[in-house]
Formats: structure tokens, sequence, C-alpha cells
């Protein structure tokens, strides 16, 4: 391709990474608040069972503002509303660690998790609109870069720590070091205005239909998720007796098993298409549950998690592919997705742990094979990511990219 055609496709290509660097520094902050949340419980004087309920708050402040991000984004367009929403939610990174007691580390939580969810809808629905444009695949790895970031924000925290460091100190240079990142990777994104003709998305709406559908099959992979990554551990020491050192390789290598799908997982889309991708990955994750559910040795269930972890990876980025296409509004439809997937993750690790204590640790990764093996028979609901990408393809890129030239001189 030449000409203005192929200038259009490169300047995308570029928004791509761009986006991707976005995604890396999302995850960076979520890996650093994570390792200093024992220091950030010392601090604040809270017992076990308070932080519990302090640690709600994020789930909280997203699940009630991520719907407001569509209207940021009309008023201010795009790349404006993802650069401010992005250094909200670095600058955010700084806060909990001067919270000197419950009810301030509770209010500084919340705003925490509203910068996190308004941004998250804001750089998913930029992803969207990315792909659509590219016409392969991209939202797998993009938050592939994700959960790259947010191992590299959590190995400079471990470092962190195990020097003694002061968490408001760490936590305010990171901050100012990841805005002045946020910012310079937001310069790449595509600047998508709105027209003055198109109607104002309301600043609060209940997400569509669609987005519930969609959202149900997110459900049953971030439960998946965040019941391996919360409980795998647990599960390894207190029901295969294993050493406090394996049992946390389990949860390490759960983690590096997701970035590395997730960043995999385009090509895997490309060839095969969404519905086929998302139910092999409910086979794999059914399978993972049963090997778990009936290990007979710790390496034996340390498999069976990494099935687990190859099987959702891929889930929840289409999840927000399917439904930025689902209807007029996608920052709407995308943040009713969004708030259903941070919902199973709050509640997840609590179910778990409520089943457990009602049967057994092996009884609630039943629940876990039983949600996975929801992904087999839910995975059609995506069938419109994959058709709507493929009869885009290179021509969408190039009107894509006219289009935001003449919206860039607007």
């Amino acid at each position: 391709m030449t000409g203005e055609a192929g200038f259009g496709l490169r300047r995308v290509q570029r928004a791509r990474y761009a986006l991707a660097a976005v995604f890396c520094v999302h995850g960076a902050v979520t890996g650093s608040f994570a390792t200093r949340v024992p220091w950030i419980q010392e601090h604040a004087g809270v017992s076990a069972g308070q932080l519990g309920l302090a640690l709600a708050f994020p789930a909280i402040g997203s699940s009630l503002l991520m719907p407001v991000s569509g209207a940021i984004t009309h008023r201010f367009g795009a790349r404006n509303a993802l650069r401010g929403l992005l250094a909200l939610w670095t600058l955010a990174l700084a806060l909990p660690a001067f919270a000197p007691n419950l009810v301030t580390l509770c209010a500084v939580l919340f705003f925490y998790g509203a910068a996190a969810g308004m941004a998250d809808v804001a750089m998913n629905a930029l992803g969207v609109e990315t792909e659509t444009r590219l016409g392969r695949s991209i939202m797998s790895g993009l938050h592939g870069m994700w959960s790259a970031g947010a191992l590299i924000g959590s190995a400079a925290g471990t470092l962190a720590a195990q020097l003694g460091s002061d968490a408001r100190l760490h936590h305010c240079i990171a901050a100012a070091a990841l805005t002045v990142l946020g910012l310079a990777a937001c310069q790449g994104v595509l600047d998508l205005r709105s027209t003055t003709e198109e109607t104002p998305p309301p600043r609060f709406a209940l997400p569509p239909k669609s987005a519930l559908v969609i959202g149900a099959v997110g459900f049953c992979a971030v439960f998946a998720e965040g019941a391996s990554l919360d409980w795998s551990a647990v599960f390894l020491r207190d029901t295969l007796d294993t050493s406090a050192g394996v049992a946390a390789a389990s949860t390490t290598a759960f983690s590096l098993t997701m970035a590395v799908a997730r960043l995999a997982g385009d090509r895997v889309v490309d060839r095969f298409g969404a519905v086929r991708t998302v139910r092999s990955g409910g086979v794999l994750a059914t399978l993972g549950g049963l090997l778990v559910v009936l290990a007979p040795d710790p390496f034996a269930a340390m498999g069976g998690f990494a099935l687990i972890g190859l099987g959702v990876a891929v889930v929840v980025p289409l999840a927000f592919a399917a439904a930025g296409r689902s209807g007029p509004n996608p920052s709407q439809a995308i943040a009713g997705v969004a708030t259903i997937t941070y919902t199973s993750g709050l509640i997840a690790p609590s179910a778990i742990g409520g089943i457990a204590n009602a049967t057994s640790l092996v009884g609630s990764f039943i629940l876990v094979t039983v949600l996975a093996f929801g992904l087999v028979l839910a995975a059609g609901v995506l069938r419109q990511t994959r058709r709507v990408v493929a009869e885009t393809g290179a021509a969408e890129a190039e009107s894509g990219a006219r289009s935001q030239d003449s919206a860039g001189q607007g």
C-alpha cells in the first residue's frame, strides 16, 4: 500500500504502540500499589478485617464512576480525555500511603478506584477503535502489556519493600515518573473527536443489554482468574501440604502465564476468531479446573492453574472488543462490561473463602471449573468481534486515518 492510505496505516500502527505504552503504565500503578499494601495497613493502623473493607472501595469507586467516562470523552475528545484520566490515575497512586486512619483510607481508595476505572474505559474504547482501523486483533496484546506493566510495578515495589523504603516516598516518585511516561504515551494515540451533529451520551446511564450478555462471559473469566490468583498459593499450602516457597511460586507462575498468553493471543484470535478462541480457552480452563480439583500432588495442581491462566487470558480483552462494537456508544458498553468484570474480581476472593469455609477449597474450585465451562457454552456472544474486524480490514484503516486527519484539523 502506498500514498495516503499507507501513511494512514502507519499512523494507526504508531497509535497502537502508544496505546500499548498507556496500558503498561496503567498496569504499573496497580503493581506498585499491591506490593506496599502491608506498609499502608501498618501506617493507617487498621486490622486485617478493616483492610479488607478498605480494599473493597477501589472496586466501588470504579463501578460508580466508569459510566461517566463516555461523557468525558465526548466533551474533550479521546486523546485529551485519556490524558487527563490517566494522569488522575497515576497521581492517585501517591494518596493511599498518606492515609492516617480507616476512614481516610477508604476515601482515597474510592478516588483511586474511580480514576482507575474511568481511565480503563477510555483506553479500552481507544483500543477497540484502533483495532477496527487496523483490521486485526490487538486487544489481547494491549492487555498483555497491562500485565507486563503490573509485573514491572510489582517488581519495583518488591525491591522498595526489601530495602525498607517509606511507601510515601516510593509512591510519590513512582507516581511522578508514571505520570510523565503516561502523558508522553498519550501524545501518540488516536485523536478522535465528536462532531457537532453527534448527540452527547448521558452523563450517567445503565449499560445496554448487549453489554450485560457480553459481561457475563467476562464475569466467568475474571472469577476464575481472581480465584486462581488469590487462592492458588493457599490451595497448594493447605490442601496439598506444600512449602511456602512452592506455593508462592504457583501464584507467580500463574501471573506470568496470563501475561505471555495475552501478548501472544492476537495471532490466535486473527487466525481462529474470537468465538473459537474463547471456546477453546474455556475447554483449557475447564480441564485446568478439573486437574486442580483432582490433583494428587502440587505439580499437577500447578499445571492445572497454568491451564486456567491460558484459558481465560484473552477473554476479557475480547469481551471489551465485542462490547465496543455492540452498539452506537462504545464507551457506555465497555463501561458496562468493565463494571461486571470489576464486580466479579471483587466478589471472587470472598466467595471462594466462603465456600471453602462451608465445604473445602476443593469445593470452591469445583465452582471455578463450572464457570470455566460456561465460557465454552457462551462464547458465541462474541461472534460480532470477528465479523466486524474482518469486514473493515485495510479499507476501514484508510478511511479512519483520513477521519483522524480531518478531526485533528477541526
